[in-house]
């Protein structure tokens, strides 16, 4: 397998998480904000706690946030070095894609 490959293949989890709208709010306002209580997480959405719970284990299960308990609370804080990888994923993929075009003009022109 090629290095590229092994990215995308370990970036799959990433995608599939982030391929849910919710999941993709949550991580958003996670990104913007910083570390959040499930109930400040519920604020704003149309999601009862046990909902937004169900999102962010799904996200955890991919590697993107973590929780800690604060007191009474669970807070959870987006873990970055996934979404990371999964960008590089991207870079790779959109130079292949460039490479490919490069080709097919150099062709074309010919």
């Amino acid at each position: 397998m090629s290095p590229a490959s092994a990215a995308l293949e370990r970036s799959a989890p990433t995608f599939a998480a982030l391929g849910d709208a919710t999941r993709l709010h949550v991580v958003s306002r996670l990104s913007r904000e910083g570390p959040l209580s499930i109930t400040e997480l519920s604020q704003g959405v149309e999601l009862t706690r046990q909902a937004v719970t169900k999102h962010l284990e799904v996200l955890g299960a991919a590697g993107l946030v973590r929780s800690e308990w604060k007191g009474r609370e669970r807070v959870w804080e987006l873990r970055t070095r996934q979404l990371e990888e999964a960008r590089r994923a991207l870079d790779t993929i959109s130079k292949l894609w460039d490479e490919a075009l490069e080709r097919l003009r150099a062709m074309v022109e010919e």
